[in-house]
């Protein structure tokens, strides 16, 4: 199981926070408060080619509602350094109050995963010194093949796979059409072929019929006025 530890300036919140771990390790989800821009981090021990997903959402404390608020202004670095290796930084992510974060360990150490806030605004309301921390940061960290998280982006693939399967399904439902409408016409132009040629048939045959009776009446005429002149 992936060690982890939080940097904290008391020993005392130190053990506090340690039990609360105690709890919810299991499904890698935690919050911890930060104090104005002061960065947060974690150490993380990760083996070889391990994929860590996070999600997080930062909430600023409301001295007025006395309770934490999202804030449009509020933003979130968030940095990834292998610590075996000289703190070589894999992730630099500058992100709204609320977001995601991905990476793969390309060696086996001790990865240290920080969060700084800061503030888009003028005027600089983001400050230190709040008794409650300032900042509330809600972190869902999952890490390995087989997290929680994963089994979303497999969700996500399988309903895309769907869609290709029911695209797949109409595409053959036009091939079908347009083979059943290729046999129509086929069948519509031996129809056609068909009835063009006994129409040329009948045409020749009435031709014939004619030619034959203008030959009689040629031959019943010649011999009628042949009879005339030797009466």
């Amino acid at each position: 199981m992936a060690r982890l530890r939080m940097i904290l300036p008391s020993p005392s919140l130190l053990l506090a926070l340690l039990a609360t771990f105690s709890f919810i390790l299991p499904a890698r989800s935690l919050y911890f408060y930060i104090d104005g821009t002061t960065p947060k981090c974690f150490f993380e021990e990760l083996p070889k080619d391990t994929m860590v997903v996070g999600n997080y959402k930062a909430e600023e404390f409301n001295t007025e509602t006395r309770a934490f608020e999202t804030h449009d202004d509020l933003v979130i670095f968030i940095s990834v350094d292998e610590v075996f290796d000289s703190n070589h930084r894999v992730v630099a992510q500058k992100g709204s109050a609320a977001g995601r974060f991905t990476f793969s360990a390309a060696d086996s150490g001790e990865h240290k995963i920080c969060f700084t806030p800061s503030s888009t605004h003028p005027s600089g309301w983001l400050s230190g010194g709040n008794p409650v921390g300032g900042i509330k940061l809600t972190l869902d960290l999952a890490v390995g093949e087989t997290s929680a998280i994963e089994s979303t982006d497999k969700g996500k693939i399988l309903d895309i796979v769907g869609k290709v399967k029911d695209l797949n399904g109409r595409l053959q439902d036009i091939r079908r059409e347009q083979v059943w409408q290729r046999e129509r016409e086929a069948e519509f132009r031996d129809q056609s072929e068909s009835t063009n040629a006994r129409v040329v048939r009948w045409t020749l045959v009435q031709l014939a019929v004619l030619g034959v009776t203008c030959a009689w009446q040629l031959s019943h005429l010649r011999a009628f006025f042949i009879k005339q002149k030797l009466t």
